[in-house]
């Protein structure tokens, strides 16, 4: 895999999130493994024009408005690591309320409070 990538994928989500999934990765996954890594993190996320603080909070926009709640628990994790505080997150979840939706937001609300509680 790609050092760049790998290396802000593990800065951005942690090592154990990291190594659970490169561990789980099966000979039909590897190509999309390696997708993610080069492209996701090795091209996107390493970008000067925007700080991982900002990328979070458009991140955490994108998995709200998509519905995607198992990517939106990491990537609350991801913020955190990323230096964004609770209250910012909230300020993320609320902004969303008005342009994603009050269910969409209840439930990003209902998953941040789990993964903030860990």
């Amino acid at each position: 895999m790609t050092d760049p990538g790998m290396a802000v994928r593990r800065e951005v989500l942690g090592d154990e999130h990291v190594d659970r999934a490169i561990a789980a990765t099966t000979d039909f996954t590897a190509d999309f493994q390696e997708l993610i890594t080069r492209y996701a993190w090795g091209e996107i996320w390493t970008r000067p024009g925007l700080d991982r603080r900002s990328r979070s909070m458009i991140t955490l926009t994108a998995m709200i408005a998509r519905g995607h709640h198992d990517e939106f628990a990491m990537h609350v994790r991801a913020a955190l690591r990323n230096g964004l505080t609770v209250d910012e997150i909230k300020e993320v979840i609320l902004q969303n309320a008005i342009y994603c939706g009050v269910p969409d937001a209840n439930t990003a609300f209902r998953i941040a409070a789990q993964v903030l509680a860990e």
